[in-house]
């Protein structure tokens, strides 16, 4: 005859956490039970998840409020001025009303007129030759020296040196492009030190601000000495991500300072060079409104024109705005397309990039 006693403490433990699961017809074990006793355990969590919301916003309020002023920024000057571009599409005269507005709305309607007559336009391709020309040039001789100059600075020993190294070279980036443009006209103009010095010394002097010929190399030049400080905080933000652990363990492995560069140094950066080539190429159809307009007059338009400057002549300087506006429309659609496939690229070579797959 079997007893139903309880052999030890644990069995007597276990048997009522047993009797005390419910037993639900009809449903799985771990299921909700169907009828108004499933709605009223769904209800509470509901409950739960708004008042979390609430507790999630009123402790992000301040940061929340602090991004107000940026979004209003970007909906004003980004997102706003996007409806404009239906004056790409019009004959628009901005004399139909006192109202811009209004004045867009009551101009006729011209369909693609107005990209008939750039795609026509020889003028228009020549700007778009200059202006890959001058992207290509500057993407092949710009952007590596931010990179070099980066490692050469992460490699000095003493900090103070680092820190003068680096604010030597971030510097220009705060200085103006008329400023830019005239040191260089300082030094490499018909009247610059350079210049000067050759005839001094019985040689022919030489005016490079004004040759055409070496024009879009003056641009880079300018570029790299006023820009070349930024690309160098960036990079070093990248480096000094980088464990000590990994140099010190690859330098007991015997590797050299080359090795240590070229296989840790390196693949920390790659990430951070992806992100900022992809920007690079989205932005390829803008290289330099400011500093070429204040050199136009110089070399000339052969030269220096791209299609922000031939938009800015052909289109605002002649208030031919619809004009303007399809140009303009047709570079960020181009821009839009290059930044999409070069981040596909950036994919296919397995870093993130602008954005994640």
């Amino acid at each position: 005859m079997s007893s139903t006693v309880p052999r030890d403490g644990a069995d007597a433990t276990a048997s009522p956490k047993v009797s005390r699961t419910p037993a639900v017809s009809g449903g799985a074990a771990g299921h909700p039970p169907p009828g108004d006793a499933g709605r009223a355990e769904r209800r509470p969590e509901r409950r739960a998840g708004r008042l979390a919301f609430r507790i999630r916003l009123r402790r992000d309020r301040t940061l929340i409020l602090m991004t107000v002023p940026a979004v209003l920024l970007l909906l004003v000057f980004n997102y706003i001025p996007i409806l404009g571009n239906i004056v790409a599409f019009e004959d628009y005269d901005p004399y139909l009303s006192d109202n811009g507005f209004v004045a867009m709305l009551q101009s006729p309607w011209v369909g693609l007129e107005q990209f008939d007559r750039i795609f026509q336009d020889p003028a228009f391709w020549h700007a778009v030759q200059n202006t890959f020309v001058l992207f290509l040039l500057q993407l092949v001789l710009f952007f590596p020296i931010p990179v070099a100059l980066a490692l050469l600075i992460n490699s000095v020993v003493r900090p103070r040196v680092r820190a003068v190294a680096q604010a030597v070279m971030y510097l220009p980036h705060f200085f103006s492009w008329v400023l830019v443009v005239t040191v260089f006209q300082q030094i490499f103009g018909g009247a610059g030190i350079i210049a000067q010095t050759l005839r001094q010394h019985g040689h022919g002097g030489f005016d490079l601000m004004t040759d055409p010929g070496v024009f879009k190399f003056l641009v880079t030049a300018e570029g790299v000495w006023k820009d070349a400080g930024w690309g160098i905080i960036v990079f070093l933000a990248a480096l000094a991500s980088v464990s000590p652990d990994l140099y010190e363990a690859a330098a007991m492995d015997g590797a050299g300072r080359w090795r240590r560069m070229w296989h840790i140094t390196l693949p920390a950066l790659r990430p951070v060079i992806a992100l900022l080539l992809v920007l690079r190429v989205g932005d390829a159809l803008t290289v330099g409104f400011e500093q070429l307009l204040l050199q136009r007059d110089s070399v000339g338009p052969g030269a220096s024109e791209v299609l922000d400057t031939y938009v800015w002549w052909n289109g605002i300087r002649n208030q031919d705005f619809s004009y303007a506006a399809a140009a303009g429309l047709i570079k960020g659609v181009v821009g839009l397309g290059l930044v999409l496939t070069a981040n596909k690229t950036a994919h296919l070579m397995g870093e993130q990039g602008v954005y994640k797959k």
